[in-house]
């Protein structure tokens, strides 16, 4: 299939071949979900992000940013300095993206208590 045609086909999640199930998958995933809504405070330096993201590997990071990068939702700014400085921000598209994710990070905190309620009514009953 041409680019051109490819361009011209309306992205369906639910269709098995849409390409945008594996973009939905680098985003709601749980780094990814972490990095776009540590990336929407402002731009990062590679250690610093991982730092804000506690518990991502270096190496999970790493993966994280090049596929959210390759979907043109990180932009990735290497200057040629000694030694090399690398930062992250997000481009348009992440910001847009980033602002819903952090609307259903903050539902879910607001929800901990009733989560946490039904968890032990059920362990109670398990």
């Amino acid at each position: 299939m041409t680019e051109e045609a490819l361009e011209d086909l309306v992205a369906d999640v639910f269709a098995r071949a849409c390409t945008s199930r594996l973009v939905l998958e680098n985003v709601a995933g749980k780094w990814g979900i972490l990095a776009l809504a540590a990336l929407s405070e402002g731009t990062y330096r590679f250690n610093a992000l991982r730092r804000r993201v506690d518990g991502i590997s270096e190496k999970m990071l790493s993966q994280t940013l090049h596929a959210l990068e390759r979907d043109g939702l990180v932009r990735r700014d290497a200057q040629a300095t000694i030694p090399p400085k690398v930062e992250y921000s997000l481009t348009e598209s992440g910001k847009r993206i980033a602002e819903k994710l952090i609307e259903l990070i903050e539902l879910v905190e607001g929800e901990m208590p009733a989560v946490r309620a039904a968890q032990s009514a059920y362990d109670e009953r398990a």
